[in-house]
């Protein structure tokens, strides 16, 4: 469950590598600082694998912009 394909990940972010790494890592930094997941994941698995299998499910969605309550 901790590899994902390359290819199920680059269409994901319009065809762009850069694009693809930013957003990864954003939402890498979502859960380390405590948002909910959004699949079932075993406790162990670290933090980039799972945005990156969420990423490939289309449970997270590029270009989004979600804006803090104040």
């Amino acid at each position: 469950m901790s590899y994902v394909p390359l290819e199920r990940l680059i269409d994901k972010s319009n065809g762009s590598m850069f694009k693809l790494v930013i957003m990864v890592s954003k939402r890498a930094l979502e859960l380390a600082e405590g948002a909910p997941k959004l699949m079932d994941a075993p406790p162990e698995i670290k933090v980039t694998t799972l945005a990156m299998q969420e990423i490939a499910n289309n449970l997270v969605e590029f270009g989004k912009s979600r804006q803090k309550a104040e």
